[in-house]
């Protein structure tokens, strides 16, 4: 997502701070905010008038009163974009593999999975624990974030139950985080056909479909979900690909190497077309020099009138486009390719390689962060008011800017949007593109942010805060 700054360039950055917990992120247990706020942790434990909680290698506590309730299990979300994409609910699959006693504790052991518990299984001439101890792998490396792994151990599984809805349904989603929205595909529908009274199943295939550019198949999809069994959150979804299609009716579509554009003609010209579709090229060319793994499938990008984006994305005023799994760019009456919609397109399609370097694991101040380095833009005009933040020690908190921005305020998405840029800007010029990159590969295989950030810049959060400030009193300070 990119910020829309023309309302709010007079803002002072001192005056926009205002506290706000929220990290929705992987993990086993959701925290529940009485303002609203969620905090998805690892793990969570009570302890006196406090509950404390797991993030990665770090813990945090936060007052009782400020809880509501506590939700504990279920699959993580899965985050199809930056800043507040839609994510994928949490699954109750409707079939077992069949009993699996304890195997569990076999397969797990010392909060991992055992490589050798699981081989030995595989041996032994019983298709069903195989498959079950392989899935029970899967299934743990899929929720802690290391997708290769993941992937592994669904192949194996699959191996002896070919035609598991479970293992195909989890695989398929994994397939969705990945970006790898043909695979997906395939997988979701083997799902449908293995068990087509699975609710998850479908529900997973309605999201490949979406991401496929199949609006019509995914909001059938959902519905036939829903039939099944009801879920708020793929209501969102099928409202959304609702919107989504009332307001495309009569969108016509351009393709070019690695783009499918959807526009209506009467807004704008082929040229213009033709314009934005040659800047998207040659920022896709870019991108894989800078950032390498570029997405798996084709890129699609949709031009809309402001009234059109808001009524599909619903997104926060202050937004100035959105990436959602597609590039979601407002053109507000613009018949030319300008300089200010060249950063929007090119900050957007970097959304798409962050998230396919990182396997959908980026939070959202480096995802941010590093789009918004990449447009290119620099602090400027903020980078001494930023300094002062950091100098008094009123900033937000990095670990704050885990979860989505899209509930903040204009004020407070600003400041968001000039520190996560101010982070990325430090550890660029102090590291180099090539340890960005390799946090970006850290997170792909499970690690927490500040895990991969000690394994890079050996820095975690509060030393790189601490960096960050010098940084900025350096360049910017008195």
């Amino acid at each position: 997502m990119r910020l829309r700054v023309t309302s709010l360039i007079t803002i002072s950055l001192l005056a926009a701070w205002a506290w706000l917990v929220s990290a929705p992120r992987l993990g086993a247990d959701t925290i529940h905010l009485k303002n609203g706020k969620t905090i998805v942790a690892d793990s969570v434990h009570e302890n006196g008038n406090r509950y404390e909680y797991q993030l990665g290698d770090d813990s945090y506590a936060i007052p009782k009163s400020a809880v509501d309730h506590i939700e504990a299990g279920g699959l993580p979300p899965i985050s199809s974009g930056a800043g507040g994409g839609a994510d994928l609910p949490v699954f109750v699959p409707a079939e077992s593999l069949g009993s699996e006693g304890d195997l569990p504790k076999t397969v797990i052991k010392d909060g991992k999975v055992d490589p050798e518990a699981v081989a030995k299984l595989e041996n032994k001439d019983n298709p069903v624990a195989s498959a079950t101890a392989d899935f029970i792998a899967g299934k743990f490396e899929f929720e802690h974030g290391n997708v290769e792994k993941a992937r592994r151990y669904f192949d194996g599984a699959l191996r002896f139950q070919p035609e598991n809805a479970t293992v195909l349904t989890y695989y398929a989603a994994l397939l969705v985080r990945t970006g790898d929205a043909a695979q997906a595909l395939i997988y979701a529908q083997r799902a449908v056909r293995a068990s087509p009274e699975s609710a998850d199943a479908y529900t997973v295939l309605g999201y490949a479909q979406q991401a496929k550019d199949q609006t019509k198949e995914a909001i059938e999809s959902w519905k036939h979900s829903l039939e099944l069994r009801p879920d708020a959150a793929v209501r969102q979804y099928l409202a959304k690909a609702q919107r989504e299609q009332n307001v495309e009716t009569d969108f016509a579509e351009r393709e070019s190497g690695h783009f499918v554009l959807h526009y209506e003609g009467k807004q704008t010209a082929e040229a213009f077309r033709g314009q934005i579709l040659a800047a998207l090229e040659s920022d896709y060319d870019d991108l894989a020099r800078e950032l390498g793994t570029p997405p798996h499938d084709n890129i699609l990008v949709t031009l809309y009138t402001e009234q059109g984006f808001f009524d599909v994305t619903r997104a926060p005023s202050w937004s100035g486009a959105l990436n959602d799994g597609k590039l979601r760019i407002p053109i507000n009456g613009l018949t030319a390719m300008t300089p200010e919609l060249a950063r929007v397109l090119r900050h957007e399609l970097a959304h798409s390689f962050i998230n396919q370097l990182s396997a959908g694991r980026c939070p959202p101040w480096l995802h941010e962060g590093i789009a918004q380095f990449l447009e290119p833009k620099s602090l400027g005009s903020d980078g001494r008011q930023l300094a002062q933040l950091f100098k008094a020690q009123t900033y937000i908190p990095l670990n704050a800017l885990e979860g989505s921005f899209m509930s903040f305020s204009g004020t407070q998405a600003y400041v968001a949007y000039a520190e996560s840029l101010a982070a990325v800007s430090y550890i660029h010029d102090a590291y180099g593109m090539g340890d960005i990159q390799r946090i970006l590969q850290r997170l792909s295989e499970g690690s927490s942010t500040e895990a991969a950030l000690r394994a890079t810049i050996h820095a975690d959060y509060g030393q790189l805060e601490t960096e960050i400030a010098k940084y900025l009193s350096d360049r910017y300070g008195n």
